[in-house]
């Protein structure tokens, strides 16, 4: 299953999107649960970030995975747990696409593809797939090129995945609002 989650910041997507991770891995007796964290960790407001979130996971039981460039890595599963059914977490797609478009170099074009092949990757490895992005061009703040065609490749990305995932929701404060495949997610 690929799920997809979005919101504004500062909405609880990730807490949501972690919980959820945690509920279908206990649903399905799985215990592998993989947090793959793609977000550049130079800024002092990254390591804050961060912090947050490891602190926000911590005792739920995930392998973090630290990749800047997702499924691209060479370790996309820890080595000790590719044998087993896991669940991943790929928190998040904006920091990924950022990291293929400004530190890889790909355009737009190259870098939602090479994020709709990942997609399709992780279904294939994990049990679930839950990805969570962001809404940052909803802003409406002029930008200039470089951050226009981010955005444009956000958005592209987001649209295609929303299309294919089973589950798709924006949270807002907190509370999912499902747009598509409410059903599998209740427990």
């Amino acid at each position: 299953m690929l799920c997809l989650i979005t919101g504004a910041s500062g909405s609880g997507k990730s807490e949501y999107a972690e919980n959820l991770v945690c509920r279908l891995a206990q649903r399905e007796g799985i215990h592998q649960k993989v947090y793959m964290a793609t977000m550049e960790w130079e800024s002092g407001a990254a390591r804050e970030r961060i912090a947050r979130h490891r602190k926000q996971r911590a005792g739920k039981g995930f392998v973090t995975v630290e990749s800047l460039l997702g499924l691209r890595s060479r370790e996309i599963r820890p080595a000790a747990h590719r044998t087993e059914p896991a669940v991943l977490l790929l928190e998040c797609l904006s920091s990924l696409l950022a990291n293929l478009m400004f530190s890889e170099g790909m355009d737009r074009k190259a870098a939602v593809e090479e994020i709709l092949f990942q997609a399709k990757m992780a279904e294939k490895l994990y049990c679930h797939t839950v990805i969570v992005t962001d809404e940052i061009f909803s802003d409406g703040i002029e930008y200039g090129e470089d951050v226009r065609a981010y955005c444009q490749g956000l958005g592209l990305a987001n649209r295609a995945l929303a299309k294919a995932a089973d589950v798709f929701c924006e949270v807002v404060y907190s509370i999912p609002l499902y747009l598509k495949g409410e059903a599998v997610c209740r427990f």
